[in-house]
């Protein structure tokens, strides 16, 4: 079943998952966390793959959780609620260590969790006419793990807004909150993801691994801290083939 709940998809170099529960906006089940696991282990365990681009069959991007599920499991151990809890958070953190950079591609609605599992990825693509935001508060509920990643991304005033009101942010007023990294044209959407993904793909596989692991590694450090663990990959840079392959070439136009 988890199969069936994440579609993967090779083309090139670039490996494409769709979430595939189009009738349920691509509510997040069990089952779809485990597709998701089970995808991005194959990802990191491909030499081919170098670009994870993640959508949403139909019309929504994700529209979080699926609430059916979540309120079946009120009446459980909190233990196994929290077990259940951090495997989904298991997925965000792998999107975060995977040596490839992973692109979120939305359209439609991204909320929720939905929104967390976008936010977990490096880019976030919008099309014209998405929309973002966190109302379970208004469903009695709390987006406990996606704040780790909001957090970070906004000021502590703009993420308290946005988790305890709930309101749905247009793509164009995530992009000027720095939620989100692009919005493209409804017309040309597809063509500038695929460009961007050519591009991706196309770039030295060791210099974004240690690029993607230097930013994220950066949370929390002292600037001093920050710099010093800059030196240390800058070091190991140098001795890649990639580095000497690149430069050689420069060198010789």
């Amino acid at each position: 079943m988890s199969a069936e709940r994440v579609q993967a998809r090779t083309d090139g170099a670039v490996l494409h998952l769709t979430l595939n529960r189009p009738e349920q906006r691509n509510a997040i089940d069990g089952a779809m966390v485990e597709g998701l696991l089970e995808a991005l282990t194959a990802a990191e365990l491909s030499s081919e793959v170098r670009v994870v681009a993640l959508r949403g069959a139909g019309t929504d991007f994700c529209a979080g959780a699926d609430l059916t599920e979540l309120l079946a499991s009120a009446g459980q151990p909190a233990d196994a609620n929290a077990q259940s809890a951090e495997r989904l958070g298991e997925v965000f953190v792998r999107m975060r260590e995977l040596p490839r950079p992973v692109v979120a591609v939305v359209h439609g609605r991204a909320v929720a969790g939905g929104f967390g599992l976008a936010s977990a990825c490096d880019i976030i693509l919008a099309r014209e006419g998405a929309s973002f935001g966190y109302p379970e508060v208004q469903r009695g509920f709390v987006p406990a793990m996606v704040m780790a990643m909001l957090r970070r991304a906004v000021g502590e005033k703009v993420a308290f807004d946005l988790v305890t009101t709930g309101r749905v942010l247009t793509a164009r007023e995530a992009l000027d909150l720095g939620l989100i990294s692009r919005v493209m044209p409804s017309e040309s959407f597809e063509t500038k993801v695929a460009q961007l993904l050519s591009e991706l793909a196309g770039l030295s596989p060791s210099a974004v691994a240690l690029t993607k692991r230097q930013l994220y590694a950066l949370d929390g450090m002292d600037f001093q801290a920050g710099v010093k663990l800059g030196a240390q990959v800058n070091a190991v840079a140098r001795a890649t083939p990639d580095f000497r392959e690149a430069v050689e070439r420069f060198l010789k136009r």
